[in-house]
């Protein structure tokens, strides 16, 4: 009888299934991973890059991770960078350099990057960049006296790079110095008239006092003697149309430009107001206007409008709301990211 009861009583114990493992849950867009990958891919636009200035991470604003198999997954990001104060051919460190304030007219760049995550391991396979300045409108707004980015086809500007590559090379020693690129320029018509140029110069293989007898015959550098640099200058004309020129250059010393010979897709393309190049050199892409292009590399999905990105983000948020059974992952922080800095 008791055999009888003790079997009953077993029969009647409640039987536990095993319950599976939650898959992992979706990377957000402030996910340590997610910044990983991120730094991975500024690091590497910025040295594949060769016009205009550094980029800084401003905001994740999606991320679609694609697994592949066993400790392998393509990641495809889509970034939102901020212009910094460092040339790309400057050797500071991107941590080192300053983003350009909302005031200076600011300067965001828009990155789709494909990547691959392979042991923990991120390395870049594609991206897709282009770059625009903030509306002068959206500048005025909040400092109506502030400067604004002009045409670096304008003449006044044009004339001040000149003037001022002219300037430097008849008070200097050293190499005689040729323009690369104008990076920035800019012109405050009140309450004095004042220009204000960026560019990029490189050295050539005459001094100053050498080019005074031939211009023609100064030769830029090779590449394993090359030597760059920054210059930036200021003209004001006064109401009597005198005219002060200042002028300050820094050379970076030899640098050999990174390789793109494994590399089809182009970097951050300079906008209207952004990037004019006077000598490519040999640190231009063969086509830098290649990445306006659409590309198989990327999803539709990284590729169409913001707007429509972040309606189906908060579609995304709103599904999330719904309850989950016990023992599923909490839903990922919601893309887009934090802001680090401004938003444009």
């Amino acid at each position: 009888m008791k055999a009888l009861v003790a079997l009953i009583l077993l029969v009647q114990l409640p039987i536990h299934k095993a319950v599976p493992a939650a898959p992992p849950g979706p990377l957000g867009c402030d996910d340590p991973e997610s910044e990983e990958a991120a730094e991975v891919a500024v690091s590497y636009i910025n040295d594949h890059s060769h016009h205009g200035y550094k980029f800084a991470l401003n905001r994740i604003e999606n991320i679609r991770v694609v697994p592949q198999g066993l400790n392998s997954d393509i990641i495809f990001l889509e970034l939102d960078l901020l212009e910094t104060t460092c040339h790309i051919l400057s050797p500071t460190p991107l941590e080192n350099c300053t983003v350009r304030s909302f005031a200076e007219h600011a300067v965001e760049g828009d990155c789709d990057v494909k990547l691959l995550r392979a042991d923990q391991k991120f390395s870049v396979l594609a991206r897709k960049c282009h770059s625009h300045a903030d509306s002068s409108e959206d500048i005025l707004q909040v400092c109506p006296d502030c400067p604004l980015l002009t045409s670096l086809n304008n003449t006044e500007v044009l004339t001040t790079v000149t003037a001022a590559l002219n300037d430097h090379n008849s008070k200097t020693a050293d190499a005689y110095l040729r323009l690369l690129e104008i990076g920035r320029a800019k012109i405050q018509y009140h309450p004095a008239h004042i220009v204000n140029v960026e560019f990029a110069v490189a050295a050539t293989n005459c001094s100053a006092e050498e080019a005074k007898d031939n211009v023609e015959a100064c030769q830029l550098l090779p590449d394993d003697q090359s030597n760059f640099g920054f210059c930036t200058a200021t003209m004001v004309t006064t109401q009597d149309k005198s005219q002060d020129l200042r002028v300050d250059c820094q050379l970076y010393g030899h640098q050999v430009p990174t390789p793109d010979s494994q590399d089809t897709s182009a970097g951050l393309v300079p906008s209207v107001v952004q990037g004019f190049t006077n000598h490519n050199l040999r640190l231009s892409h063969n086509n830098p206007f290649a990445s306006e292009s659409s590309s198989s590399e990327f999803p539709t999905a990284m590729l169409s409008a913001k707007s429509v990105a972040k309606r189906a983000v908060a579609e995304v948020a709103q599904h999330d709301k719904v309850p989950r059974p016990v023992g599923f992952l909490p839903p990922p922080p919601p893309c887009p990211g934090k802001i680090r800095h401004f938003k444009i």
